[in-house]
C-alpha cells in the first residue's frame, strides 16, 4: 500500500513564534513520533509570505506578519523536519492556504491514502483536506484530529466537523 503523508505548516511562528499557541506546542513531540514510524512519502507544507504581506488579501485580514520568506518564523520546526529524513518527497511553499502544486504532487503517484497532520486545523488543514479531496476522489483522504491544532480549540473541532461532512476521514 502506497502512503502519502502531508505535514502542514509545522512552522516555527505558528509553533512558538508569532502566532504561536499552547496546543501547537503540545503536538509537536507526536508529530514527529508520527513522522518517524510512518511507512510512506512525506511532504511538508510552508506557509510562505513576503516583506509586502500587510498589503496582501491576508495581511489585511490577519494583520500579524508571519511566515516571512527565509526568516526564522518561516522555517519548519527543526525537529519536526528531522523526523523525516529519509523519507521527505519534498516541502511545498504556498502562499495561500490551500495548495494547488500539492495536489499536482499527489496526483501524480496513485497513492492508495493521504493523510494530514499539523496546523492550522481550520484554516491551512482544512483547505488542503478537501482539495485533496476533490482532486483524488476515490483516494481516502485522513486527517489525524489529535495531530492537529486550531487557532482554538472551538475552530479545530468547528474544523474537523467540516472535514467529517466532507467525507474526509478524521482518525
Amino acid at each position: 500500500m502506497k502512503e502519502l503523508l502531508v505535514v502542514v505548516d509545522m512552522q516555527n511562528d505558528f509553533i512558538d513564534g508569532v502566532l504561536g499557541t499552547d496546543e501547537a506546542l503540545k503536538i509537536v513531540e507526536p508529530v514527529c513520533d508520527k513522522i518517524k514510524n510512518f511507512e510512506g512519502d512525506v511532504v511538508y507544507t510552508r506557509d510562505t509570505h513576503y516583506e509586502n504581506y500587510l498589503d496582501t488579501m491576508e495581511g489585511k485580514n490577519l494583520p500579524v506578519k508571519h511566515c516571512i520568506k527565509n526568516t526564522h518564523g518561516w522555517r519548519i520546526k527543526n525537529e519536526v523536519y528531522n523526523a523525516g529524513e529519509g523519507k521527505i518527497l519534498c516541502v511545498v511553499d504556498k502562499p495561500v492556504f490551500g495548495s494547488i502544486e500539492l495536489m499536482d504532487i499527489a496526483s501524480a503517484v496513485n497513492y492508495d491514502k493521504v493523510t494530514i497532520i499539523g496546523l492550522c486545523t481550520d484554516i491551512c488543514v482544512v483547505s488542503n483536506a478537501i482539495l485533496l479531496k476533490s482532486k483524488l476522489k476515490e483516494v481516502p483522504i485522513a486527517v489525524v484530529s489529535s495531530l492537529c491544532a486550531g487557532t482554538s480549540e472551538e475552530n479545530h473541532n468547528h474544523a474537523i466537523e467540516t472535514m467529517r461532512m466532507c467525507q474526509i476521514i478524521i482518525e
